[in-house]
């Protein structure tokens, strides 16, 4: 974690030192003003706007030692979206209270209040109401759990008419453990949870809830052109039903390390890409989908289900291959568990 810490006074100072060893590992920023000049504190400048812009770019948590309206002044200026701003939290400088005043559930500023509380003996002061309410907070659990929202819109509906009702959720992936309190077992309804990669919409407003875990296998033919492969991956994705964004990595062989167009459509897409020698390929276990042909130029009877299995635990889409291009997928396992 990336944490700035900004004091304003010398109480405020030997509070910040005792947040500070709760971050034990991280990479830490402190700030305070010039007149309290202390080691390992950075100048804290007078009408920071910058300043405080880059901090809020920066971090993936801001902590103020300081009275609620300094933070909210100072951050004002720089919110943006609740699925990129950063945790900001808010400690009287003796550090009796902790109260998140933003991203409370997605950047996980509510979460680190309860840690923080634990740490170092203050009272957590949550206000968001499906945490006070004991509710399930969907944007809190799916960031905390590594899914994807898939409309920020709808998880804000969730999260408004939990607070009245019990609403479905229908998972394509194993659900681990008993469901919390606002959500049943379920694949009809109004309004409702969707949990998979798949283009599924079982209720009359879905919010799909996406795992970034299938891994694209790549194979194609030299000099071939990044609109190609996006063009193939497209049609894979689709003849699927998939939403593309589950798709979390890449793979081919080594031999096309350079490829141009292969490097190119994985930068436009964000996706990583690793490459594989022959000899990591052909130790893969599994049913492949062999060619001689591609074995006598590669060394591996086949690039793109290999590739794809590197780190995954199951083939869902086998070699489709079309304009000198192999494409198939793969998904790591991924559990849901709410506790």
């Amino acid at each position: 974690m990336k944490a700035v810490i900004f004091a304003y006074s010398r109480q405020g100072i030997r509070t910040a030192e005792r947040i500070e060893a709760f971050f034990h590992g991280s990479e830490i920023r402190k700030f305070a003003p010039d007149r309290f000049s202390q080691e390992g504190f950075g100048r804290l400048p007078k009408g920071g706007r910058n300043f405080y812009g880059e901090q809020f770019s920066w971090a993936d948590a801001l902590i103020f030692i300081s009275s609620c309206g300094i933070a909210v002044r100072e951050i004002a200026p720089h919110i943006r979206s609740k699925t990129t701003d950063p945790a900001v939290l808010c400690i009287d400088e003796l550090g009796h209270y902790i109260i998140p005043l933003l991203s409370g559930h997605i950047g996980g500023a509510n979460a680190l209040a309860r840690q923080l509380s634990k740490a170092v003996n203050a009272v957590p002061v949550i206000t968001t109401a499906t945490d006070i309410n004991g509710r399930f907070s969907v944007d809190s659990w799916a960031a905390a759990n590594g899914f994807i929202i898939g409309s920020m819109e709808r998880a804000k509906e969730i999260s408004a008419a939990i607070l009245e009702r019990d609403l479905p959720l229908c998972s394509a992936l194993p659900v681990m453990t008993e469901l919390p309190d606002g959500i049943y077992s379920g694949e009809q309804g109004e309004l409702g949870i969707y949990i998979g990669w798949e283009k599924r919409d079982p209720f009359e407003k879905t919010l799909h809830l996406i795992p970034p875990v299938l891994h694209l296998g790549i194979g194609c033919r030299k000099g071939v052109r990044a609109e190609d492969i996006r063009d193939a991956v497209s049609a894979a994705l689709t003849k699927e039903n998939i939403d593309a964004r589950a798709v979390k990595c890449a793979a081919s062989i080594d031999l096309k390390a350079e490829e141009h167009g292969l490097l190119e459509y994985c930068r436009s897409a964000n996706l990583p890409v690793r490459f594989y020698t022959a000899e990591e390929l052909s130790a893969i276990p599994g049913d492949f989908t062999g060619s001689e042909f591609v074995k006598s130029i590669t060394g591996v009877d086949n690039i793109c289900e290999r590739a794809a299995m590197i780190g995954a635990q199951k083939i869902i889409l086998k070699k489709t291959a079309g304009k000198g291009i192999t494409i198939a997928i793969a998904a790591e396992r991924k559990e849901v568990r709410f506790a």
